[in-house]
């Protein structure tokens, strides 16, 4: 059994941020008018939600821009620890997630991303 490790939420979030660095370029330069947010859990207050893409996905978009609320991407801090036994650990399962996630905002679905790997 895991026992997870602790962080609190500015120590997370630096790890986070750190993770965003490390991501290519190429992801990162396209998106547009998206934030990213640690959230401890997901509303349901469940430990079985990673990570949440809120938005409306590049493929879907017609008229979006001026004045449109930001679309976000949301890492729950306490699953994440629940199932990580050190920081390394952690580092993956973010990276993971970061991307999982940002294909979500380039409109690559759950079917495509387990293909690929990252789901």
């Amino acid at each position: 059994m895991t026992v997870p490790i602790h962080l609190d939420a500015d120590a997370f979030e630096a790890v986070v941020t750190d993770e965003l660095d490390q991501l290519p370029d190429e992801m990162v330069d396209g998106l547009d008018n998206v934030v990213f947010v640690v959230e401890d859990r997901p509303e349901d207050g469940s430990l079985d939600l990673l990570g949440l893409y809120d938005g409306v996905a590049l493929t879907e978009r017609d008229r979006y821009g001026f004045g449109e609320m930001p679309d976000r991407i949301i890492l729950y801090r306490e699953p994440l620890l629940a199932i990580c036994a050190d920081e390394d650990e952690l580092r993956d399962e973010i990276h993971i997630t970061l991307v999982h996630e940002i294909a979500h905002y380039y409109g690559i679905d759950d079917e495509r991303l387990h293909e690929l790997g990252w789901a």
